[in-house]
């Protein structure tokens, strides 16, 4: 497989990253191939983040970007998920991103703290998509580390990246609300259900992840 675009390592990266069902269950699994497996639940992840220094990363610049899409039910992949947008302020981090098949656009995160309180928020074309508010502590006690596969598709072929992470999570931590305010975007549709059914989720500020790890072509 080629790679036009070499791999790259993000450093200490703020980042914001949680999953929950969706309100259109249906809308969510028609973003998936057929032959990939989803859960029951048709849950979804987001990640809002910032890397604030072109110094915490092996070849990028400064950026900030969101990704979301649907977990996969890969019984031999461990942790899977369909990268079904991927909105960054870098054009690098986009090409990056596109020439893996991931459908990358143009996007700004920014993530503000003040004192106790959290607010991400996710913009397209000066329009914001996504905002999330949610409440944090300073206290790191544990450390998240693994891998996890994000797969796409590159033309008729579908593609998979194995990306190593170390995440510092951040307690106390609890996500108040997660808003999709365009409703015309395509990202509307990954929105979660009202009332909000949260699965799991941390905010760190020191997150290091690969982009984008091992990589091969999948087979259904």
């Amino acid at each position: 497989m080629s790679q036009p675009v070499p791999p790259q390592l993000v450093v200490h990266c703020r980042m914001l990253h949680f999953g929950w069902v969706p309100a259109d269950p249906e809308a969510v699994a028609a973003m998936v191939p057929p032959g990939l497996p989803l859960p029951a639940n048709r849950q979804v992840f987001l990640q809002q983040y910032v890397v604030d220094d072109a110094a915490q990363t092996s070849g990028l610049d400064s950026y900030s970007a969101t990704g979301l899409g649907p977990d996969l039910d890969l019984a031999d992949s461990g942790r899977a998920r369909w990268y079904a947008h991927h909105l960054s302020s870098s054009p690098l981090a986009q090409a990056h991103a596109a020439v893996r098949g991931v459908p990358a656009g143009t996007g700004r995160t920014t993530i503000e703290i003040t004192g106790q309180a959290l607010v991400a928020v996710t913009e397209a074309d000066g329009v914001a998509l996504i905002r999330t508010t949610a409440r944090i502590g300073r206290n790191v006690t544990r450390v998240y580390r693994g891998h996890v596969r994000y797969l796409s598709r590159l033309g008729s072929q579908l593609t998979g990246a194995t990306c190593p992470y170390v995440f510092e999570p951040v307690t106390p931590f609890e996500i108040e609300s997660v808003e999709f305010l365009a409703p015309d975007h395509p990202v509307f549709a990954l929105r979660p259900a009202n009332p909000l059914e949260l699965l799991w989720g941390f905010y760190s500020p020191r997150s290091s992840f690969a982009l984008p790890g091992s990589e091969g072509w999948v087979r259904c």
